[in-house]
């Protein structure tokens, strides 16, 4: 699983006017099952997007498409981590660790 963390390098004035595309794009990979949950930053100052999928470069690559990437208004830092534990609504998603 992957948390995607955007941080805005841009005023929020270019992140407002690319907001629609964002979302759209957002759209996209939750009908794709790639995106679990997403949402802003409190304070507005990006967002959170829990992710799953082929593995990093795979996630990173994604990540390039994101028009608020192509926009010039945000950058992204892209954390893997196991989710061996969860809630019984993402046990699909859940991970094992591998062998010591």
């Amino acid at each position: 699983m992957f948390v995607l963390e955007l941080t805005y390098t841009g005023p929020l004035a270019r992140v407002d006017a690319l907001l629609d595309a964002h979302r759209a794009w957002l759209d996209e990979h939750f009908a794709a099952g790639t995106f679990l949950a997403a949402g802003r930053k409190v304070p507005r100052d990006g967002g959170i997007i829990l992710a799953v999928g082929a593995g990093r470069a795979a996630i990173e690559e994604i990540t390039a498409t994101d028009p608020f990437v192509i926009g010039g208004v945000c950058a992204y830092r892209v954390t893997e981590f196991l989710a061996t534990t969860t809630a019984a609504e993402l046990a699909r998603i859940q991970d094992e660790l591998p062998p010591a």
